[in-house]
């Protein structure tokens, strides 16, 4: 009886000190940026321009612009919460081989961005970047793609402007719903200061909805991922299911790939 109420305060000191680390860190495990110095060299096989957008707030966000040959459109990617600019440069270029060009953000301190982040900051540097393109390219001409934790800010982006097509690649159903596989037996609701509600988001957007997701993901599981699509209001809308894909593998797919060149063509 005495191990049983020492192994239970152990238990509960255990909670308690897990709770407060996920409550004053949650910023640390939902953003897990690297850094680049200012004067690094980016170098990849595509003609691209190294862009900076100055925020109303005094941030500077870095962005790699591709270009494609005769392109078809833009893609305006939105990647996922871990590394920079010199990774997500090479993981875009499929797309620009594909015929189109690609802008790529990093967001406020990843890779060489600056500026301090928060959710409503994330969801107004997009809207930078968009009305960016849209000073070049027609909306119809714009599709947003979003990765991961990317699908849910470019899932809100394309709740509130036009674009030709919202593709979503390993989308959460809300941040507190992709937590609660991790962290199920702590008060997530009150815990997170970040909400990411892409299913509210989601009902607002008017484009064509297109999502990849893999069964085997352990990240953002195929289940809340499902969940986002059955929560789509829009007809035109269809969820690619990519058998044994994980969070980030989809790529070493032919499923995967046969699916973005329907989507795209």
């Amino acid at each position: 009886m005495q191990k049983l109420k020492r192994f239970g305060a152990f238990f509960g000191i255990f909670l308690i000190l897990l709770t407060a680390m996920v409550y004053f860190f949650q910023e640390r495990l939902i953003f897990l940026p690297t850094k680049l110095a200012q004067d690094y060299t980016y170098s990849f096989q595509a003609d691209f321009d190294e862009i900076f957008l100055k925020t109303d707030d005094g941030a500077n966000l870095n962005a790699l612009h591709f270009h494609a040959t005769d392109p078809k459109g833009v893609i305006l990617y939105f990647h996922g919460n871990a590394g920079d600019l010199s990774r997500w440069g090479e993981i875009v270029l499929p797309f620009v081989e594909l015929g189109y060009d690609v802008l790529v953000m990093d967001y406020r301190s990843y890779g060489k961005s600056t500026g301090k982040i928060s959710e409503e900051a994330l969801y107004q540097d997009a809207q930078l970047f968009y009305n960016y393109l849209n000073d070049t390219y027609k909306a119809n001409d714009i599709i947003v793609y979003g990765r991961s934790l990317g699908a849910s800010i470019a899932t809100q982006l394309a709740s509130k402007n036009q674009c030709q097509k919202l593709i979503l690649e390993t989308p959460f159903y809300s941040l507190l719903d992709a937590a609660k596989d991790r962290f199920s037996f702590l008060p997530l609701k009150q815990l997170l200061q970040y909400e990411m509600p892409s299913h509210k988001f989601i009902q607002g957007v008017e484009s064509p909805i297109r999502i990849f997701h893999g069964t085997d993901d352990t990240v953002v599981s195929y289940a809340s991922g499902k969940k986002l699509f059955d929560a789509i209001p829009n007809t035109d809308k269809k969820i690619y299911t990519i058998p044994n894909g994980s969070h980030n593998n989809l790529s070493d797919f032919e499923a995967y790939w046969n699916g973005i060149k329907m989507e795209l063509e």
